[in-house]
């Protein structure tokens, strides 16, 4: 399950138990639409609640990501699980995206919002 919410510096997208191809689609749509409102928009990706995900999405996630490598901003990723971080840090090494993580949402919104004032 997704939830997905705009923010002035770009989305916060909570993932709860599975993320699946049709939540994909979801966080892939959202993506785009803030593209068009945002230059660079960027990423809280909240995955403390997430449990599992299905290959079919991984497959997409890395070719979307691909084909979008430069159109989105900083990403922080909230997790406190090794191996859903270690999937996020594998996913990372076949793009170009380099997230920042965290332990909580406070803290990653703090740097989002900071890092979105910088610019």
């Amino acid at each position: 399950m997704i939830s997905i919410r705009e923010q002035s510096y770009g989305l916060n997208v909570a993932l709860y138990n599975e993320f699946t191809l049709d939540d994909f689609r979801q966080l892939e749509a959202a993506l785009l639409e803030s593209k068009q409102k945002i230059h660079l928009p960027d990423i809280l990706l909240d995955l403390s609640m997430l449990k599992d995900f299905t290959i079919d999405m991984a497959m997409e996630q890395i070719k979307f990501l691909n084909q979008h490598e430069n159109d989105f901003g900083r990403v922080a990723v909230i997790t406190d699980d090794i191996w859903i971080k270690l999937g996020a840090r594998l996913s990372s090494l076949l793009t170009n995206q380099h997230p920042k993580y965290f332990d909580d949402a406070t803290k990653a919104q703090e740097w989002l919002l900071a890092s979105n004032f910088r610019q």
